[in-house]
């Protein structure tokens, strides 16, 4: 097992556990480590101990709770946390395709793609000359190249780096604030890119709920639509999808995997919440 595997299987624990509050011996007793290599492990990759971790979690599900109307007793958990902490947002230029690229599956379009190693298991990037058009988690490098072809079936691909990908790998090493504008060039309906274009507007750290997105966009009653239109969002992670979460606080379905959301919200949760 990779020390990623370690962290995510760690993470996505303490996501099922948190109401029985497990300590550092049980979870460390999960993976079948030592707590001091478990609690080094995890602070590195991490950036904060999981103390801190299992404390960010409870404050998110006692959020959730007290905007369903819950007592400050209900909620149970206490934060630790005081004053307003960072929020970075992510702002992204949206250029839709024209009708005749959506139509024809990207002819006469040539787009490069490439395979990158991220925190989180290794991506596929692609993009054309406009921009981003299609980021993927890639378990399998053959699955990913054939739904990259399927949705642009009468393109030509290939292989090779860009300006444009080295900003989207940027997002794991810097912050935000120092990335250029990142452009996208999406094939997508008018509603797909308003659902998409709320979905910008979550901060890092935060979380949303399918029934807030759909009263955000003007369609108080589209939950479900608004759930379809998350599921296919062509750039893992640019578009923070991951940020969305049932309105009963459970994670919720994830294309690339629960414990992979669940990791990617831990390690958003350590950005701006540091430790204390």
């Amino acid at each position: 097992m990779s020390d990623y595997d370690r962290i995510a299987k760690a993470i996505s624990y303490i996501a099922e556990h948190f109401r029985e509050q497990p300590n550092l011996e049980r979870v460390a007793a999960e993976l079948q480590l030592s707590e001091f290599h478990f609690q080094k492990l995890f602070k590195k990759w991490a950036g904060v101990s999981p103390k801190k971790f299992l404390e960010y979690v409870s404050v998110e599900n006692a959020k959730q709770l007290l905007k369903r109307n819950a007592t400050v007793a209900e909620a149970t958990y206490e934060t630790g946390l005081s004053g307003t902490s960072r929020l970075h947002d992510l702002f992204i230029n949206i250029e839709r395709m024209t009708p005749g690229e959506f139509k024809n599956k990207g002819e006469n379009l040539v787009i490069s793609y490439g395979f990158h190693d991220t925190p989180f298991g290794k991506i596929i990037i692609a993009s054309t000359s406009k921009g981003i058009c299609h980021i993927g988690f890639a378990d399998d490098e053959k699955s990913s190249m054939k739904i990259l072809r399927d949705k642009y079936a009468n393109a030509s691909l290939s292989q090779q780096g860009s300006p444009f990908h080295r900003n989207v790998l940027k997002i794991f090493r810097d912050d935000w604030d120092n990335i250029p504008k990142i452009k996208l060039h999406l094939k997508a309906t008018p509603f797909q890119l308003k659902v998409w274009e709320a979905l910008l507007k979550i901060p890092l750290g935060q979380l949303s709920t399918y029934s807030q997105i759909a009263r955000a966009i003007g369609h108080p009653t589209a939950s479900r639509a608004v759930g379809t239109a998350i599921g296919s969002n062509p750039v893992a992670y640019l578009i923070p999808c991951h940020r969305v979460i049932k309105s009963t606080g459970m994670i919720g379905d994830y294309h690339w995997g629960n414990e992979r959301k669940a990791a990617l919200l831990g390690w958003e949760a350590a950005r701006v919440f540091g430790e204390n």
